[in-house]
């Protein structure tokens, strides 16, 4: 009874540092919408940019 009450204890424990844990952790440039700033080609004129540039 108190090898299974310490089982469950350690996976409850686990469970909770998974949930904590994350993959990745977010900065200040970081947006909940990833379109959230303007591509590089958007404000111009088509056709009149130099391909250069």
């Amino acid at each position: 009874m108190k090898h299974t009450k310490n089982r469950i204890i350690a996976l409850l424990l686990l469970l909770l540092a998974t949930f904590m844990l994350g993959c990745t952790s977010r900065t200040g440039r970081d947006t909940s919408i990833p379109w959230a700033r303007p591509a590089s080609f958007e404000g111009q004129i088509p056709g009149l940019t130099n391909p250069g540039n």
